[in-house]
């Protein structure tokens, strides 16, 4: 019988636990995948890999072995070894299917299955890259009301606040480290035809002429909700690792809500500045946004 799907508790921001080994698979490369019952650890998501994975150790019987590698695991119906990345041919979720977080280390020995693994994050670690996801997220907002005056129509798509949701319109990609987020939109006919302009108009420059006011207009956001410490979580309607989870603020203006898998800060407090610098291509098709959170 396939393995039950991972239960995970990296969404309340837990670094350590303890639970059975369930398995050891033996991957490509020659190394090992463990699977464990459940785990605070958080995988790097194959259909969108934005958040790198978690790393840190797994102890068996008081020998610790390094995780290198935190991966998102497939098995079908029909058991087997668990599949990774674009070698999983089913939409995440599939309820057929069981979906297993896939610790990876150098070699440990076959004989752990059954055994109790005492699981821990890299904390400090763990720390930047949320502090980098929730800054990912505030400058989707931030930049959504910036470039709001930009949209000659509605394109049927709104955030939390109202404004015409830029962010998730024109996605390319988003990656983060544990120094930054980086996002990349694409300004292209799509968008355009949607209604969002990039030339100059009667009532407003052009983007290029306009991009030094408005990253001066997000950064302004952006640190009124830093100085506003407001409370984040991440709504869970499960502890699977499929759930399909919410990345929850509580800011001035109102509660705000984006889908999100990642892990996040409990509340604004914990940064000390967030900045963003906005970035055109010459050719005018793509922006980037490199949000730098500055903990406190």
């Amino acid at each position: 019988m396939p393995l039950p799907t991972t239960h995970v508790s990296f969404p309340a921001g837990a670094v350590t636990g303890e639970s059975p080994i369930l398995a050891v698979h033996r991957l490509a490369d020659g190394r090992s995948a463990v699977v464990t019952e459940a785990t605070p650890f958080h995988p790097l998501d194959h259909t969108w890999p934005d958040q790198p994975a978690d790393l840190g150790t797994l102890t068996v019987d008081g020998t610790g072995y390094a995780v290198v590698d935190c991966l998102t695991g497939g098995v079908g119906p029909d058991g087997g070894d668990p599949l990774v990345g674009a070698d999983i041919p089913v939409r995440r979720g599939d309820e057929e299917w069981s979906w297993l977080v896939l610790h990876v280390v150098e070699e440990i020995p076959a004989d752990v299955v059954g055994k109790t693994a005492a699981l821990a994050v890299d904390a400090e670690r763990r720390g930047l890259l949320s502090a980098s996801h929730t800054g990912c997220h505030l400058l989707a907002l931030a930049l959504n009301a910036g470039l709001a005056p930009r949209w000659r129509k509605d394109p049927g798509r709104s955030d939390a606040f109202g404004s015409p949701d830029f962010d998730s319109l024109a996605m390319d990609t988003s990656v983060m480290d544990t120094e930054a987020s980086t996002d990349t939109y694409r300004l292209g006919k799509s968008l355009r035809k949607k209604g969002f302009t990039t030339d100059a108009t009667d009532e407003l420059p052009s983007l290029a002429d306009a991009l030094p006011a408005l990253t001066a207009t997000v950064n302004a956001q952006l640190a009124a909700w830093v100085a506003a410490d407001a409370a984040v979580r991440i709504e869970v309607p499960g502890p699977e690792l499929t759930a399909r989870r919410r990345w929850h603020a509580d800011l001035p203006a109102g509660p705000a809500e984006i889908f999100c898998g990642g892990t996040h800060l409990h509340h604004l407090g914990e940064l000390a500045e967030l900045r963003t610098e906005l970035r055109l291509s010459e050719d005018g098709a793509e922006l980037v946004a490199v949000t730098r959170p500055k903990r406190a």
